[in-house]
């Protein structure tokens, strides 16, 4: 009778393990709920159709195409660190004077082994 009353005990006190267990995510679920909604409202509301970005007076803007020149690197007998390049290592580049853009030959298409006629 001893033996049966402690797996009846054991039973029963695994069901309440378990029973507080889902309580908890259960609460944990309500708090996160809650908090989100909270971080939302405070959150700014979204933008009216008038405070929308406008297209400008000219239209769109296009695309521009040109060709750009590097500045060249400095020479030195030492490697150079970005913080001993000119501009931090933020090389600006110029537009090319020729006004050429570079073009691939005719017949292909600038990749090795990208499938082209394969005549020389």
């Amino acid at each position: 009778m001893n033996i049966a009353w402690m797996e009846m005990a054991a039973e029963g006190a695994l069901g309440i393990g378990l029973l507080v267990a889902g309580l908890v995510v259960v609460a944990l679920l309500i708090g996160a709920f809650v908090l989100g909604v909270r971080v939302r409202r405070r959150e700014p509301a979204p933008p009216r159709p008038e405070e929308q970005p406008q297209v400008p007076e000219g239209g769109p803007v296009g695309e521009v195409r040109e060709s750009r020149v590097a500045d060249e690197m400095p020479r030195s007998d030492h490697r150079l660190t970005p913080h001993e390049m000119p501009a931090h290592g933020n090389i600006p580049s110029r537009p090319d004077p020729s006004k050429d853009r570079p073009r691939w030959d005719e017949g292909s298409s600038g990749s090795f082994g990208s499938g082209g006629s394969g005549r020389t």
